[in-house]
């Protein structure tokens, strides 16, 4: 039985320049490839959720303008269950410039946040119901903060599991951590949520540390090309494998983790489970260009993880 996901996040109207190389300050290049679609880590998460097995509930805020009519069209055709999205008459639907650029398709982002710092207690009571009845709330940070503590606090009341994923960076209470049933930051954001420098297996193990001293039980910090460290207060941490792929586009890899751990933690799978099958379905990910476009399904996560018996979770180092 699909387990039921809410998200609450942003969403954004992604431009995207693919380019040899990043430009230097001051100069102009010619990118190779463009494309404009929807993106936002909110809507990334709940599409790659959806797509990776769950009934998803995306909970979101746009702007009256063109922006956010494509984004009303593009949500209402995606498949979710239901769709909340509110929309803010002083601001502009969120839209992100992205240039994706090397050999290892890395990327620089700037996000326009717009509407999706805008939304008002109100708007988050007439969310309540939908948060209790969910098995899992996800929520990032590129929605204003007061928000997103009234979302947590009313899953918290509501026996609701809670996954956040510090991204972007804003600087949270330690109070707020304590709520988190799992934390799930990258290298930066580990490092600017504990101060500990993350550049590998034994410094993420420390940051994981100090967060657990911080309040959240369990975390997960991806590592890029090094996998992840998957840690639980008072076990041994484990690491979960990167997974072979030929990355064309990395901008929705950390989403689409996100995405599918929510929806495996929802159908029943037990935490290190859940993180290797995110793993094994960012990997498909990261081959596609695009953000929400490129998130795979469940049957093609499950036959990449079928295809890899070697990566799993007990093995430390990397696998290839």
């Amino acid at each position: 039985m699909k387990g039921k996901v809410c998200v609450f996040g942003s969403f954004n109207l992604d431009v995207v320049a693919v380019m040899n190389r990043f430009p230097m300050p001051g100069e102009s290049l010619t990118a190779h490839n463009s494309m404009m679609g929807p993106g936002g880590k909110g809507a990334n998460q709940a599409t790659a959720a959806l797509r990776a097995g769950a009934r998803v509930h995306y909970i979101g805020k746009i702007g009256n303008d063109d922006f956010g009519m494509f984004a009303r069209r593009h949500l209402e055709k995606t498949g979710f269950d239901a769709i909340t999205l509110f929309t803010c008459k002083e601001k502009p639907t969120g839209n992100a410039l992205i240039y994706v650029a090397g050999d290892d398709a890395e990327n620089m982002i700037s996000v326009y946040p717009g509407a999706n710092t805008t939304v008002t207690a109100a708007e988050v009571t007439r969310c309540q119901p939908t948060v209790a009845a969910a098995d899992i709330l996800l929520v990032q940070l590129e929605n204003n903060l007061s928000a997103i503590q009234r979302m947590i606090d009313n899953a918290c009341a509501g026996g609701t599991f809670v996954i956040m994923n510090p991204a972007p960076w804003q600087k949270v209470s330690d109070a707020l951590l304590a709520k988190v049933d799992l934390l799930t930051p990258n290298s930066t954001e580990a490092m600017q949520l504990s101060g500990v420098k993350v550049t590998d297996f034994a410094s993420a193990q420390r940051a994981a540390e100090v967060l657990h001293r911080k309040g959240a039980r369990q975390v997960i910090i991806t590592l890029g090309t090094s996998g992840a460290l998957l840690s639980v207060a008072g076990q041994a941490p484990l690491r979960i494998p990167l997974f072979p792929a030929q990355p064309l586009d990395t901008t929705g890899a950390g989403d689409a983790f996100n995405g599918a751990l929510a929806a495996r933690l929802a159908s029943g799978d037990e935490l290190t489970q859940a993180a290797l099958f995110a793993a094994a379905y960012a990997s498909l990910c990261v081959e596609r260009s695009g953000a929400a476009h490129s998130m795979p399904s469940y049957a093609e996560a499950l036959a990449r993880l079928q295809a890899y018996p070697e990566c799993v979770p007990e093995t430390l180092g990397e696998c290839v």
